[in-house]
């Protein structure tokens, strides 16, 4: 798959390293919602966007909706419980999240998600992880970006203000609490210059 992927000045390395954890600052949504950020956690980020975006099985998914099937504008791949994942360091990552998180969460990191973004057509409607148990219960999302900056926008269910994250070149962002329930979370389409992303979203059992 070709990418055309402009670099991040402050990510000159091939050497994929994450930071520590302990620089996450909290930002509390309301309804029991919020969220944990951390710029460039992962060093080396636009190395592991050419691996994935070449070495991934990527899939182009149709789906239907209203009277149309339409193809959806991402492309799609995922890594259930056990599960290689495609880079050793995305195994390291879930780790290091297992255990900064075990106390809170009470759980394991256990399932991969991986959406490519390949310019401002692509995108993802307004939703929240509700299939499954996030549907009921509190739970936790987590989500590295490499490649290119999208923004990455929050809002409650019954209405009030956006938040806006721009998050890319190793980005770490972490939904918690109520926010699959209470809130929902989109990456909107942009006509502006925008090169390619690839999230990587880890959640536990059961949470889709």
């Amino acid at each position: 798959m070709t990418t055309h992927l402009q670099g991040s000045l402050f990510d000159q390395t091939d050497q994929l390293r994450l930071g520590p954890l302990t620089g996450m600052r909290r930002t509390g949504l309301g309804l029991g919602a919020w969220i944990d950020v951390l710029p460039g956690w992962l060093a080396g980020s636009d190395a592991l966007f050419e691996h994935l975006a070449s070495e991934v099985p990527w899939r182009a998914e149709r789906r239907k909706m209203y009277d149309h099937v339409v193809d959806v504008p991402r492309l799609l791949a995922f890594y259930g419980a056990g599960d290689a994942l495609p880079h050793p360091v995305l195994e390291e990552a879930r780790e290091a999240l297992t255990a900064y998180y075990a106390d809170e969460l009470g759980e394991p990191f256990t399932t991969a998600g991986l959406c490519h973004y390949r310019d401002g057509r692509d995108s993802v409607a307004w939703h929240g992880d509700r299939i499954g148990r996030g549907a009921r219960e509190d739970t936790m999302v987590a989500i590295l970006s490499v490649g290119s900056p999208r923004d990455l926008l929050l809002r409650p269910m019954r209405g009030g203000d956006t938040v806006r994250r721009p998050l890319g070149h190793g980005d770490l962002i972490v939904m918690g609490g109520s926010c699959q329930r209470t809130w929902e979370h989109a990456i909107p389409k942009t006509t502006r210059a925008a090169g390619p992303r690839i999230s990587i979203q880890f959640r536990p059992h059961g949470v889709q």
